[in-house]
């Protein structure tokens, strides 16, 4: 594995490094926004470990431009932000999780392992999911209902792909809740209902059905491809 810290804290950017190389982890440091975007934009790494404030280019701004140029390195923010809005912004942004400083490594590593699978070729998870017309391609981050383009939240994208993961299944607001925000604390429920129905606005094609079906006291359901 490959791992891009951008952290201007030094002292704990090496540390961070020294402790990934001693689980035989790859790790590069570099200590400004520009520097790291420019890394990145590469293509190289599997993970990127991005501090939210740091000199040049915050984090939540890397990680959009990383997202607009279809890189698919998985993106973990760090910030000692605790507000919900403001993880939620750095979600929406691009970043695949993120991590409340001060944070135990043994955390930190694990969410690097998840993240790692998650987005390695090859593993048992496709890079692409197809449902009907729907198409999410889990490495470019581009999600379609036929010939056109969604434009998605990164909310919205985790919830889409949970559903497409589980076609024809109907799934409760907890597991929804617990797969989508499944680091918040505090997450309301109803939450679940407020992004479904963002999603299914864009979804809305004419002529077309609503893929996605409410279970009356239970959740929702993805309508499985006949």
């Amino acid at each position: 594995m490959h791992v891009l810290i951008i952290e201007d804290d030094r002292r704990l950017a090496h540390l961070l490094a020294e402790e990934l190389e001693a689980e035989r982890i790859v790790a590069d440091v570099v200590y400004d926004g520009e520097s790291g975007l420019d890394l990145l934009l590469r293509g190289i790494y599997d993970v990127a470990i991005i501090d939210w404030m740091i000199p040049e280019r915050d984090g939540p701004s890397i990680c959009r431009a990383v997202r607009n140029h279809n890189i698919t390195t998985a993106l973990l923010l760090l910030t000692a932000r605790t507000q919900v809005e403001d993880r939620v912004f750095g979600l929406e942004n691009g970043a695949d999780d993120y991590l409340i400083k001060p944070f135990a490594f043994v955390e930190l590593l694990a969410r690097i392992r998840v993240l790692s699978r998650r987005y390695m070729p090859g593993n048992n998870r496709s890079d692409e999911l197809r449902q009907g017309d729907l198409v999410l391609n889990v490495r470019t981050h581009l999600a379609y209902r036929g010939d056109q383009l969604l434009e998605l939240t990164m909310t919205e994208w985790r919830l889409l792909e949970f559903l497409m993961r589980h076609p024809g299944q109907a799934l409760t607001r907890d597991q929804i809740l617990d797969y989508v925000w499944s680091y918040e604390r505090d997450v309301q429920i109803n939450l679940v209902d407020v992004y479904i129905s963002y999603l299914r606005r864009k979804l809305d094609q004419p002529g077309k059905p609503d893929p996605i079906k409410t279970v009356r006291g239970v959740g929702y359901r993805l309508k499985a491809a006949s």
